[in-house]
Order: C-alpha cells, then structure tokens, then sequence
C-alpha cells in the first residue's frame, strides 16, 4: 500500500471514529441510573472508546456537566463503602468507573415521591470491562470491592459539601441490598447511618 493510501485509509478510520463511536446507556430499574458500556473501534493496537460526552449526556437528559473528579483507593476485598448522597439544594450526580480490580457497585433511590423510591440495582464495574453506573441526583451511591486494591473514579456534578452528606445504612433489611463478599469491611461512620424508612 503507498503513502496515499495510507493516508487516506488513517484519514477514513479518524472520520469513521469522531461519527461513530458512542457511548451505550442502559437505562435500569432505578430510574435516574444508568449502565453505560463502551462502543470500541478496535484493531491489532487495541482499541479506542469514548468514555465521556457531554452532547450524548444532554441527549439522554443526564447532567451533563462535572466539576469535580475523585479517587478511592480499597487494600481489602469487601471492603464496602455507602451508601452515599448529598442532599438539595447541593446534590450531586456521578459517573463512576472502576479503574483498578473489580467492584459490585449499587444505586439505591432515596427521593421520596419517585416511582422507584427504595428499589436498587448493582452492576459490576471491573479494570477489564470498562462498564460505568451513572447516578443521577437523590439516588444513594455504594460498592463493595471484589478484589483487593481495587481503584474506583467518580466524575462529579456538584462540589463536595460536607454538610450535605446524607447515607443510608448497607445492611437495612427493609431495602435489602446483595453484597456478595461476606467479610465486609466498612467504616465506622458507614455503620452508623440511618435506615431509609428513618430519612
């Protein structure tokens, strides 16, 4: 093949990449929250994938704007952190991925009023998956760590506001949530929130 092939072959794959390559929302059962996989243009390098658009968020109706990304860091496998939320006027949305290991990660709906309120949904998040959850403002977010030193990122919508933070117990029965690693390992602040029927 010449160079002008090659060019034009490069030039036809960028052109087919900033068209095509989307991202994929699956809508779940928490409404507000979301699945997102990755669309990959692959090839014998690897591959390419977009894994934030605004205009594909606003399209969707999602916020579609960040101004914080966080970090957490687990050592230990079941370690779990949640279920957490800020409330109004300072509520927040986020998109989290799972850049390191793997977690069970999970919405649960604590907005009074909404037809899905005290229903929750997981999804696991891995290194290797690339998957992502999003979850929208009022909705509890948590994960338990499959793996030791698992790495997790949050893409934040609102500044963190401390005296906003809101939670909701992991192990109320009335919600019910699976956590699959039985040796669960979660803070002493975690232990103490409230159950949602106490909100």
């Amino acid at each position: 093949m010449g160079a002008a092939s090659k060019s034009r072959d490069l030039h036809e794959r960028q052109i087919k990449r900033s068209k095509d390559v989307n991202m994929i929302f699956k809508e779940t059962e928490v409404r507000g929250a979301f699945v997102l996989e990755l669309e990959r243009v692959e090839d014998e390098r690897g591959f390419f994938a977009r894994t934030w658009c605004q205009k594909e968020f606003q399209m969707h109706s999602l916020v579609s704007h960040l101004v914080q990304t966080s970090i957490s860091f687990s050592k230990k496998k079941g370690t779990l952190r949640g279920m957490h939320y800020q409330a109004p006027p300072y509520e927040e949305a986020k998109l989290v991925r799972c850049t390191r290991g793997a977690i069970h990660d999970v919405a649960l709906d604590a907005r009074r009023g909404s037809p899905t309120f005290g229903r929750w949904i997981a999804a696991e998040l891995t290194a290797d998956n690339h998957r992502m959850l999003y979850v929208t403002e009022g909705v509890a977010h948590g994960f338990q760590t499959l793996t030791d030193d698992a790495e997790v990122s949050y893409q934040i919508s609102e500044f963190h506001h401390p005296e906003s933070e809101r939670g909701i117990r992991w192990d109320d029965a009335a919600v019910g949530i699976v956590w699959p690693v039985a040796d669960v390992t979660v803070s002493p602040r975690d232990a103490g929130l409230p159950r949602l029927a106490d909100l």
